[in-house]
């Protein structure tokens, strides 16, 4: 799957982005190759974490989805890149309910994990998510933190595009993602006091039955 642009370095590409998919919204496809070879990375890294190994058929079905409906799209590049996201993720969660298989559905234990650790630490499970292991680890957080670690870090969505996509409030969304990145954080060895005060319990992936 390679490496994934963090947010900082996906964010420089947005104007970019928005005016190649005003251009292959005219019918220039080579515009559209364009908006792809940008979008592309991000969105395989979240469905990675949706579906595993079932990303890229599902990314196809997606991106199908998307060229269909492109016209339909209003917005600028930072907008092509949640429209894109909410697509692939119900492209995902379809791809879940014909295995008979669904995300696994956020328990009590978000309730009690502490608030984000230091920046630092928070910083260096973000760059740390530029590795395949960090995005296979990503899958056996929650499903509310994992879907949020990778909307916000991989796909690279401000809090409010990645509450949209979600359906929920951006407060919500942006504490899903520090608790998560938190738990990165201790998994990958990152930080001292990456791990205190947060309780574990048996996390499955997100696609995994309950």
């Amino acid at each position: 799957m390679g490496q994934v642009r963090q947010p900082r370095r996906v964010h420089a590409y947005d104007g970019e982005l928005g005016a190649a998919v005003a251009r292959a919204q005219d019918g220039d496809e080579t515009a559209f190759a364009v908006a792809y070879r940008i979008v592309q990375p991000g969105l395989l890294g979240y469905l990675h974490g949706l579906v595993g190994d079932d990303a890229e058929d599902v990314a196809s079905d997606a991106w199908l989805e998307i060229a269909r409906d492109l016209g339909r799209f209003k917005g600028d590049g930072a907008g092509f890149r949640g429209w894109t996201a909410t697509i692939a993720r119900h492209r995902a969660l379809d791809h879940l309910r014909r295995q008979r298989v669904r995300p696994r559905a956020a328990g009590t234990e978000q309730d009690v994990l502490d608030l984000p650790a230091p920046h630092s630490t928070y910083d260096q499970a973000m760059e740390s998510l530029s590795t395949e292991r960090a995005l296979e680890l990503v899958q056996g957080l929650p499903r509310d933190q994992a879907e949020a670690v990778l909307l916000r870090v991989v796909v690279g969505l401000d809090g409010p595009a990645a509450a949209r996509v979600l359906g929920k409030r951006p407060g919500a969304v942006r504490t899903a993602a520090h608790r998560g990145l938190k738990r990165l954080a201790r998994q990958l060895g990152l930080g001292a006091g990456a791990g205190e005060g947060v309780t574990d319990g048996t996390s499955r992936t997100l696609g995994e039955s309950t």
